[in-house]
């Protein structure tokens, strides 16, 4: 059974948000106005993080890193959930069942990465938003916590097209939203356990860490440090 993983290289990001773009759109995560914006109710599953500025004011200019579900194997989130309606699944991704979920944010509260986000709102958007939905991805209720799950839709689609074509699944068959857009390459997914996947070398090289390592809760979502000067 593959475990599926992601990492991301910092030296290459060049922190366009194309990531978070494609996650947006890919997933279905809804838009929300600038007032509710305001008040912390940003739909996103995939967002940057401001880890420093460059340069003095006035001409500072933020230094940012892609964050969304750690995908950890040793989920917090799930521990607490009084419904299972958050789970982890033989291959590693930690997925959401949203007619299960009762909204008690329980597992927001238990993730150290805040990666999870409330759906504040029925879905209500303009007609011609709706021409962009992607109709392998459930629109979900008002009320549920909603969260990245590695474009798990894309995973089913690759297992079919396999299974269709009588062959076992190649690395390129299941490659999630935000790695595929990615104009600088810097995003790597794959299965962590094939050792010849991309994903895979780049676990072992020296500049790979993790986010909050020393919580025990084993992200598959790992970085690769900017190379000094």
């Amino acid at each position: 059974m593959p475990r599926y993983g992601m990492v991301i290289d910092l030296n290459k990001c060049n922190q366009c948000e194309a990531c978070v773009t494609a996650c947006k759109l890919e997933n279905n995560v809804q838009i929300v106005s600038k007032e509710n914006a305001a008040v912390g109710r940003v739909m996103q599953w995939m967002k940057m993080l401001t880890t420093g500025y460059d340069g003095d004011y006035p001409d500072a200019r933020p230094v940012t890193m892609p964050v969304s579900c750690m995908q950890c194997d040793e989920p917090s989130c799930i521990k607490v959930c009084p419904v299972r309606a958050t789970y982890k699944r033989d291959d590693g991704i930690v997925a959401q069942i949203y007619p299960q979920c009762i909204g008690c944010r329980y597992c927001m509260a238990n993730c150290p990465y805040t990666a999870k986000v409330f759906n504040w709102f029925k879905d209500e958007q303009p007609v011609e938003y709706e021409k962009c939905y992607n109709t392998d991805v459930s629109v979900r209720p008002k009320g549920v916590v909603e969260k990245c799950t590695f474009c798990i839709h894309r995973l089913q689609k690759a297992k079919e097209l396999a299974k269709a074509e009588h062959r076992k699944m190649k690395e390129e068959d299941y490659v999630s939203a935000c790695a595929e857009v990615c104009p600088s390459k810097a995003i790597y997914f794959g299965d962590l356990d094939d050792p010849k996947s991309k994903v895979s070398k780049a676990m072992h090289d020296y500049r790979r860490f993790a986010l909050q390592e020393e919580l025990g809760t084993k992200p598959k979502l790992n970085y690769l440090s900017e190379k000094s000067e």
